[in-house]
C-alpha cells in the first residue's frame, strides 16, 4: 500500500468531455470469468477482460490452486478448466489484495474443497465485515474462522459436507448471494437466496450460459448442487461502474459530447443512468445489442442542467458502486439531492457516505452524512486537496468534480485506481480532463 501513497492527481479546474471511448471491462464478469472458467470442463476464452489489480488478484489465486491461465495479453485470458474438484491445495494463504469480491466469492467456493485454505488482503479489506457469508456458510456445514471483530483473514476448514438452505439476505448484495450459490455448487440438496431488492445478476447469467441449471423467480435464486459446468466464450462489456465517471463528467461540464462504447447495461446494473435521467441528464443508448447472455450499448451523454432529487430506494442496489460520482453530480445539480437506504456504502473500500461528505464539504459543498446515506445541496465547488482513503471510485470522483470547480483540486493516493481502471488517467486526459498525475505511472 505505501506506493499507493506517493501517487497524487493534480488536476485544473474547467474542461469538457468529447469524442468517442471506451473504458475497460466490466470488474464484476472479469471475476466471475476466471473463477467460473476455472470450475467448468474445458477451456474457456475471454476477451476484454479488466487487467486491473483486483481481477489480477483472482487470476492469482486460482494459478496458486494449480489452474492453468494464459495471459491476460491485451484483454485476452485463457483459462484451463480443472471442473469442480479439480482445485488443489494452494501452499499458503491466498492475497485478495484490495479486492471484497474476490474473497467474499472465493470463501463460498473455498468452503466446498477438499482442502483447508485462508484468505488474506490488505489494510482496507482487511477491515471490512464477513459475518456476512461467514453465517450462512456455517448454516450450510462449513467451518469457517473471521478475527474477533468478524473481519479477515478469513481461515476455511476443508473436507466438510454442505447442504443446501434458503438464506434470505437481509439487504440486497450480489457478493454475498454469489457466494452463496458457489457454495451451493458443491452442497447436497438446494441452495436458494432471497433478497429485498435485485442485485446484479451477472454470476446468475454466466452459470446459465455455462449448462448450470438454476431457477430464478423475482429476487428469489435457487440451484441444486452437483452439475456441472461447460466451457466456451466469454466478451466482457466495457464497465459501467467506470463509465459512471464520464456519464457523470459530461454531464456537468459545459459544451460536453461523450460517446461511450460496447458499455453492459444488465438491468441489474443501470441504476446510475436511471437516477441521472431523473436528475436530468441527456442520455441516449445507441446500438442495444446482446453479447454472451449480457446487453451492451453505446453510451452517448451530453452535458444537461441537472437537479437535485430524492433517490428512490428501490435503485440503490442498481446503482450502489455509481455513487461516490453520482455525489458529484448531485453537488453540481440544481436544489438538494437525498439519499437513503444506503448503509451498504459505509462498509466498501471506505466508507463512502463520511469520506464523501467531507470532501465535498472541502470543496465548499454543503453536503450531511445519514446513517444510511447522505443529504447534498447544489453548490459552487472550490478547489482543494484530498485524500483517497485507499479507496479507487473516491479518488476518480473526485477528479471528475475538477470540471466544475473554480480551483485546482489534488488527490493524493491514487495508485489504488489500478484496482479497477488501469489507465484512467490518460483515457480522462484524452477525452478532456485537465488532469496530471505525480508519483508512479499511472
Amino acid at each position: 500500500m505505501q506506493q499507493q501513497a506517493d501517487v497524487t492527481f493534480r488536476l485544473q479546474p474547467g474542461g469538457r468531455l468529447q469524442g468517442r471511448m471506451r473504458v475497460p471491462g466490466d470488474k464484476s464478469i472479469s471475476h466471475r470469468s476466471i473463477m467460473l472458467g476455472a470450475l467448468a470442463d474445458g477451456v474457456t476464452e475471454i476477451s476484454g477482460f479488466l487487467e486491473g489489480e483486483d481481477a489480477l488478484a483472482t487470476i492469482a489465486a486460482f494459478r496458486a490452486m494449480g489452474v492453468r491461465i494464459d495471459g491476460p495479453v491485451q484483454g485476452q485470458v485463457t483459462v484451463h478448466g480443472v471442473g469442480l474438484h479439480g482445485l488443489q491445495a494452494p501452499a499458503g494463504p491466498i492475497d485478495c489484495g484490495n479486492s471484497g469480491t474476490t474473497m467474499r466469492l472465493l470463501a463460498g467456493l473455498l468452503a466446498g474443497q477438499a482442502f483447508d485454505s485462508e484468505l488474506v488482503g490488505d489494510v482496507s479489506l482487511s477491515s471490512r465485515p464477513m459475518r456476512r457469508i461467514a453465517d450462512p456458510l456455517t448454516r450450510m456445514g462449513a467451518r469457517i474462522e473471521l478475527s474477533a471483530a468478524g473481519t479477515p483473514p478469513i481461515r476455511i476448514r476443508g473436507g466438510q459436507r454442505l447442504r443446501g438452505i434458503s438464506h434470505q439476505s437481509p439487504v440486497a448484495s450480489a457478493q454475498v448471494k454469489s457466494c452463496l450459490l458457489l457454495a451451493g455448487l458443491y452442497a447436497e440438496g438446494r441452495i436458494c437466496v432471497s433478497e429485498p431488492q435485485p442485485s446484479r445478476d451477472h454470476t446468475e447469467r454466466m452459470l446459465a450460459g455455462m449448462g448450470y441449471a438454476l431457477q430464478r423467480d423475482g429476487t428469489t435464486v435457487c440451484l441444486q448442487g452437483g452439475g456441472r459446468l461447460q466451457a466456451g466464450r466469454i466478451d466482457v462489456p466495457a464497465d459501467i461502474s467506470s463509465a459512471a465517471f464520464f456519464l457523470v463528467g459530461a454531464s456537468i461540464a459545459e459544451g460536453s459530447d461523450l460517446v461511450l462504447e460496447h458499455v453492459g447495461i444488465n438491468p441489474t446494473r443501470t441504476g446510475v443512468i436511471e437516477i441521472l435521467r431523473l436528475m436530468g441528464a441527456d442520455i441516449e443508448v445507441l446500438n442495444p445489442r446482446d453479447v454472451g447472455g449480457e446487453p451492451v450499448a453505446d453510451l452517448r451523454v451530453r452535458h444537461a442542467l441537472l437537479r437535485g432529487i430524492r433517490i428512490p430506494e428501490e435503485l440503490v442496489p442498481l446503482a450502489i458502486d455509481e455513487f461516490p460520482a453520482l455525489f458529484v453530480a448531485a453537488a453540481c445539480a440544481e436544489g438538494e439531492t437525498v439519499l437513503t437506504g444506503a448503509a451498504e456504502l459505509r462498509v466498501k473500500e471506505s466508507d463512502r457516505i463520511a469520506v464523501m461528505a467531507d470532501g465535498l464539504r472541502t470543496l465548499g459543498i454543503d453536503a450531511e452524512a445519514l446513517p444510511d446515506g447522505i443529504r447534498i445541496r447544489g453548490g459552487r465547488l472550490s478547489g482543494g486537496r484530498l485524500a483517497s482513503h485507499h479507496d479507487h471510485r473516491i479518488a476518480m470522483s473526485f477528479a471528475i468534480a475538477a470540471l466544475r470547480a473554480s480551483g485546482e483540486i489534488v488527490i493524493d493516493g491514487c495508485a489504488i485506481v489500478n484496482t479497477s481502471f488501469p489507465g484512467f488517467a490518460e483515457l480522462a486526459r484524452q477525452a478532456g480532463l485537465r488532469i496530471e498525475t505525480a508519483g508512479a505511472t499511472m
